[in-house]
């Protein structure tokens, strides 16, 4: 029963979020729903200390990504830049290379160590331009930024700066760069797999004779008159997000201690940072700044008139991000906490193969709390050691199970409630009726990587 509890409340808010209804508002009805029906007199006690407690420590952490990530794809916009560089896009490779373009710079981006996140909100301006002048559905959109930020750069190509390439390591004393010939056959794998679904796609909508649409929302709003800067100037603050936020994250540790103590005249007691926790949080906002002063002075004539407005609507786009996903985080919180959640995760340890098991157990897990890094952190809080006794005993390296791990938390994380397709959605003002089913048919492309990396390794034994 327990179990079948912690199911609906995620099955509630699924249809919820497919239904168009606010997850902000949905995402603590279903978790207090859950623990109604499992303990009556925790629900304001679970409200407070688990919903409300991780929520605010997400906005915490992350609303000053969200704000400048909103920012800056919106200076991007007002710009110029976006038209620019759509437009020496389409003159060097053509109309029909528009999805190719979107994914190999939501890559080039997201392995270049920016969250994805503020991918979502950079790439999106450009990504509407070329969509429009290419006349593909903009509800193929999301699915295209899906697969090159959310994907095999998020946690399969080896060296990836993403957290769900980093947690892993701190369990199985492991590199980013574990497993790297493993990674790469996933990469290979999702992007081919995912870039011939994408122009499945769109030749079907050809056919139809769908065109980009019609009476849509937040359109990008880059004057017609106005005279595009250089393709290249325009995309230099793109590239400089992502060298910036490599330089930040070598220079900060140097800069401070592993734990700093900030201590001023009017302070009670003084506030400890661990800066390793800290670290590439600071680098991309330091980073983040950089490119919006870079935007601002290169483009600020035709910034200009526009800017007032347009920095309303950036705080206010990044103002719902952040609350739906840290709606989100809290939810996780509170499912992780019941005794259904627990059953299952005890269950998921009866699968006899160790990456089977591995793979199964973080997809499901992250699928359930709609995050992929919260749940791989929970399944290989409670089952990394019996992953690694398996794997022993199996003769399976450490690296393996690492790659696996990674790869797996980004398979079935992104089911509707997931905060980042929530983001996703918002930013490009469409719905999960309109656009989600392509969004998923990527979730279930990399969610059969990691079986496809499973069964190389069983049949070659490379690594």
């Amino acid at each position: 029963m327990s179990v079948i509890i912690a199911l609906a409340a995620l099955a509630l808010l699924m249809l919820a979020a497919y239904r168009g209804y606010s997850v902000i508002l949905f995402a603590p009805i279903a978790a207090l729903g859950a623990v109604l029906l499992t303990d009556p007199s925790a629900v304001a006690p679970a409200f407070t200390g688990v919903f409300m407690e991780k929520m605010v420590g997400f906005i915490k952490l992350y609303f000053p990504v969200f704000l400048l990530g909103a920012v800056f794809g919106k200076l991007i916009e007002l710009s110029g830049f976006s038209r620019s560089i759509v437009a020496a896009a389409i003159r060097l490779l053509g109309t029909r290379q528009a999805m190719l373009v979107i994914v190999l710079v939501c890559a080039l981006l997201t392995y270049g160590g920016v969250s994805l996140f503020v991918v979502v909100f950079a790439v999106y301006p450009f990504a509407a331009e070329m969509f429009r002048q290419s006349n593909i559905p903009k509800r193929l959109i999301p699915a295209t930024i899906a697969l090159g930020a959310f994907s095999f750069t998020m946690d399969a190509l080896p060296g990836t700066p993403q957290i769900q390439n980093i947690i892993p390591s701190t369990f199985f004393n492991t590199t980013a760069w574990a497993a790297p010939w493993l990674g790469v056959i996933g990469t290979v794998f999702v992007f081919c797999a995912g870039m011939l679904f994408l122009q499945r796609q769109r030749n079907k909508a050809q056919k139809a004779g769908e065109g980009y649409g019609t009476e849509l929302r937040n359109e990008p709003e880059t004057a017609p008159d106005l005279k595009l800067p250089n393709p290249w100037l325009a995309l230099s603050p793109l590239l400089l997000v992502g060298i910036m936020n490599l330089l930040f994250t070598h220079w900060i540790p140097q800069w401070y201690d592993k734990t700093h103590s900030l201590s001023l005249p009017g302070m009670a007691a003084p506030v400890t940072s661990e800066i390793a926790k800290l670290t590439a949080i600071w680098a991309v906002q330091a980073a983040l700044l950089v490119g919006i002063l870079m935007v601002l002075v290169c483009g600020f004539s035709a910034i200009r008139s526009k800017l007032a407005e347009g920095s309303k609507s950036a705080v206010s786009g990044a103002l719902l991000a952040a609350m739906n996903t840290a709606s989100e985080y809290g939810f996780g919180a509170v499912i992780a906490s019941l005794p259904g959640f627990l059953v299952l995760a005890d269950w998921l340890k009866s699968i006899p193969n160790p990456l089977v098991n591995e793979a199964i157990t973080v997809t499901l897990l992250a699928g359930i709390t709609g995050s992929a890094s919260g749940g791989m952190s929970i399944a290989l809080a409670a089952m990394s050691e019996s992953f690694i006794s398996a794997a022993h005993a199996a003769n399976i390296p450490l690296e393996v199970l690492h790659r696996v791990a990674s790869m797996a938390s980004g398979g079935m994380d992104t089911l509707p409630h997931n905060g980042a397709v929530i983001t996703l959605l918002a930013v490009t003002g469409l719905t999960h009726r309109e656009a989600y089913k392509d969004i998923f048919c990527i979730t279930l492309i990399k969610t059969l990587a990691v079986f496809v990396v499973i069964a190389t390794f069983y049949a070659t034994g490379i690594v």
